[in-house]
This record gives C-alpha cells, sequence and structure tokens, in this order.
C-alpha cells in the first residue's frame, strides 16, 4: 500500500484542482502511478501470472470484483484503487507457492477493504476541500497516524495470504520463504520491517496449526 505516502500527497496537491476532497486527490495520484506502470507484453509470463491469480478467485471467492494488471518495471506488487492489484510479471519467475502467497496478499488488501479504511482516515484529518491551510497544519500527524494502519493492514493482508495457502493445501512455510527471497527489509512509513512481519507470521501460523 504503498500509495498513502505524504509524499505523493504533496505530489498530488502541486497539480491539484480547485474543490478537490483529499480522497478526489489520493485517487487521481492513484490514477498517475498505475498510468505511468509499463504493461507486460501477453507473453507466457504474464499468463501464468494471470493463471494463478485466477486460481485464488476460484478458491477465496472474493464477493467483489477485483481486477488485475500484470506489468514490467520495479514494482512487484501493490493495490490501486482499493480494487486493481498490479503484479510483475517476474512473479512467473517463483515458486507458484511464493507467487499465490503474494497475490494473496493483494487480495487481502481489497477484500479487507483497506483503500477505504485508509480513505477515512485522511478524511477525518482533512476535511472538506484540499488545501496547504489544511494539510500542512496536520500533516505530522496524519503521517503517524497513517503509518501505523498501513502497518496493521499489512500484518492483515499477510495473515489473509497465509490462509489462502492454507486452503490451497500449501505449506505455510512459503509465506517465510517468499520473504528471505526479497531480503532483509527495514521499517518503512507504509510497512512493518521483514523481522515483524516474519514474527506476526509466525504466530498466525501457530494460531492456524492449533485451529485444525
Amino acid at each position: 500500500m504503498k500509495w498513502l505516502q505524504l509524499a505523493i500527497l504533496g505530489v498530488a496537491l502541486a497539480g491539484q484542482a480547485r474543490g478537490e476532497d483529499i480522497v478526489d486527490v489520493l485517487r487521481r495520484s492513484q490514477q498517475q502511478r498505475l498510468d505511468a506502470m509499463p504493461r507486460a507484453p501477453s507473453n507466457d509470463r504474464a499468463k501464468t501470472v494471470r493463471s494463478s491469480f485466477e486460481k485464488l478467485c476460484l478458491v477465496l471467492k472474493p464477493e467483489m470484483e477485483i481486477d488485475l494488471v500484470v506489468v514490467g518495471g520495479a514494482t512487484t506488487a501493490e493495490t490501486l484503487h482499493g480494487h486493481i492489484i498490479v503484479a510483475n510479471e517476474s512473479l512467473a519467475d517463483l515458486p507458484e507457492g511464493e507467487r499465490i502467497f503474494i497475490l494473496a496478499h493483494e487480495i487481502g488488501h481489497v477484500v479487507s477493504d483497506h483503500w477505504h479504511q485508509m480513505g477515512g482516515l485522511y478524511q477525518r484529518w482533512i476535511p472538506g476541500e484540499v488545501t496547504p491551510a489544511q494539510t500542512d497544519p496536520v500533516a505530522g500527524s496524519l503521517g503517524r497516524e497513517a503509518s501505523g494502519l498501513a502497518h496493521r493492514q499489512e500484518h492483515e493482508a499477510d495473515a489473509y495470504a497465509l490462509r489462502a495457502l492454507q486452503q490451497l493445501g500449501i505449506a505455510p512455510e512459503v509465506a517465510v520463504s517468499a520473504f528471505m527471497r526479497q531480503g532483509m527489509q527495514q521499517d518503512t512509513a507504509t510497512h512493518p520491517g521483514t523481522r515483524k512481519r516474519l514474527a506476526a507470521l509466525r504466530a498466525a501460523m501457530v494460531e492456524v496449526t492449533a485451529s485444525h
């Protein structure tokens, strides 16, 4: 959920249209990001990613429509507009279980309604029309609260993806492998560091094992 960073808000405000509220600004910023991503060619790699996504949707049966866009470039996977999952064609090179985990994580963001949760948080801090007079005094406090929510959402999406692995009969250790392949990451404004995510995953694994 990288989109929520206040740096994005600053960029979006630079070209803000008069009368926009904060959700309009965030939505426009996300669309600009999506438009800038290079689409992957319709080749075997893209088909592999799409096949894994379709398999997940058949098993998980999300109640809302979820769109998949397969891209090239630097983005690995993220969710935009609350229902568009962007996935890099390079996911096709991963073992299937790891690819499934990453895609299920993004589906978790959608079904958990994380986009609207974050938009609601922004609206509480910045009601009405977006102006520098509205945003400047609250930027620090909003950033801290948004970061805390983003971290909780990442843990929720990880737990959802872990349950998806279970439904597909894939060993939960695959989730750990997916993280280790990316290397150890530190905390950012939008994501908890790898150690925190692995600790939360291992705790969730114990719960899943105990319930079956």
